[in-house]
């Protein structure tokens, strides 16, 4: 029997979605990006060697497995190129496995500027983006002023609208951010050679996916970045710009969403989170710092450190909801090896106020104060276990504890970084 499967990060990002889908896309007959850019990164080790994804999805790896780019995803073409390039000098044979939907907003030179001029600028708040123009990408997509992939194979039409669009991008950053203009004909020729090499990959993603729903194939639809950081219910203005949440699986591809199965989260058996923004079980003293050292906690893309904090259960309780969790997969248990207690927020007190469901949005968040709950913690190695009953007694307490407070079950932990250092305690494909 086939499945659909959405696999998200229930957190702030970097919750080692990239592994957890690689796991299962041995599974799927189709894994499928549905939104955000080359911003997100999907740090994968497989027999001992790491390989770094952005922007093309996971299944990229697996022989036998079609990846599909969706409609919500936002393309720089000239990262497209990197990363292609980079797969196929390892011996992937990307040409084979991937196609992009005609559909996908294209990423320009302007959009890279726009977005570090706002960063850097003082007359506005910084969000702690990565600064490479996802936001302002889909922001002329919202307004349809934006160029799509199917642009890039029709020259004329492609020069007419990129003439147009910049001359809005460069008014901004000439007169209001009082920076250099972006060269028309430097990014014209340059999305017109990378055209080419795009136009054999591209097609309809949404029809391709049809036809796989009526053969009864398998689809693994793969997002990005976490739920907390969705554009409508995360913690605004500190989020990102699409939709990360599980109903974007359906908005960024065309697949309604009764053809979908079932939604895993992904979760860190602790919390981290990178930029700007709230964070209410944020450790800075030496617990956190345990944490990031023994996480490895830099971003994949960007190498920005991550904060480091312990277990929300308050804002996975909100992530849940939002995107009807089937099952969790706990990821990075092993970080927490070596910790006499363990703390897990359970809820938060704001205003006198006792509240055990985070609220979305930056401001009232950033006013709540953890409430613990401590739990004791473990000193035996839990990296590479492979089943639950050799886990430490008091780890296999702490993540039944978790799922209790979420009423979610869990479905897969992760005790390292490689593809097999994992515990299946339900199969989503089963």
């Amino acid at each position: 029997m086939s499945r659909r499967i959405v696999v998200i990060g229930s957190q702030w990002g970097d919750e080692g979605k990239g592994k957890i889908a690689d796991m299962l896309t041995g599974r799927a007959r189709h894994v499928v990006r549905f939104q955000g850019g080359h911003n997100a990164g999907h740090t994968l080790v497989i027999d001992g060697k790491t390989t770094v994804l952005r922007l093309i999805p996971s299944g990229i790896l697996h022989a036998g497995t079609t990846s599909h780019i969706g409609n919500g995803v936002v393309v720089s073409p000239a990262a497209l190129a990197e990363e292609r390039a980079e797969l196929e000098a390892s011996g992937v044979p990307v040409s084979e496995r991937l196609r992009i939907s005609s559909a996908c907003a294209l990423i320009l030179p302007s959009h890279v500027a726009l977005d570090g001029a706002r960063e850097s600028g003082i007359r506005q708040r910084t969000l702690g983006t990565t600064g490479r123009g996802i936001g302002p990408a889909y922001e002329d997509k919202v307004a349809r002023r934006g160029l799509r992939i199917a642009d890039l194979f029709n020259a004329q039409r492609l020069g007419e609208r990129l003439e147009s669009l910049l001359d809005y991008h460069n008014f901004v950053l000439t007169q209001y951010h009082h920076l250099e203009p972006v060269d028309f004909e430097q990014t014209r020729d340059q999305l017109l050679e990378h055209a080419s090499d795009i136009e054999p990959l591209t097609g309809d993603v949404t029809d391709a996916l049809r036809h796989a729903c009526l053969a009864d194939e398998s689809i693994l639809f793969e997002g990005a970045q976490g739920a907390l950081l969705d554009v409508d219910h995360g913690t605004y203005p500190y989020v990102t710009s699409s939709n990360t949440v599980a109903g974007g699986a359906s908005t960024g591809t065309g697949v309604g969403p009764t053809y979908i199965d079932s939604v895993i989260g992904v979760v860190k058996a602790y919390t981290t989170r990178v930029g700007g923004g709230p964070f209410p079980t944020e450790l800075d003293d030496e617990f956190g710092r345990y944490l990031a050292e023994n996480g490895d906690e830099f971003g994949a893309v960007t190498g920005r450190p991550r904060r480091c904090g312990w277990f929300d259960a308050a804002a996975l309780r909100r992530s849940a909801f939002n995107n009807s969790l089937s099952g969790l997969c706990i990821t990075k248990l092993d970080v927490l090896d070596g910790l006499d207690t363990i703390r897990v927020c359970v809820g938060y007190r704001v205003d006198g106020h006792s509240l055990d469901f985070a609220p979305a949005g930056a401001d009232l968040l950033a006013r709540c104060q953890p409430v613990y709950e401590d739990l004791p913690g473990w000193h035996h190695n839990t990296s590479g276990v492979r089943e639950f009953e050799q886990l430490p007694r008091n780890a296999q307490r702490y993540l039944n504890r978790i799922s209790e407070l979420v009423d979610t079950p869990i479905d897969i932990v992760s005790t390292g970084a490689d593809r097999t250092d994992a515990i299946v305690l339900r199969d989503p494909f089963g």
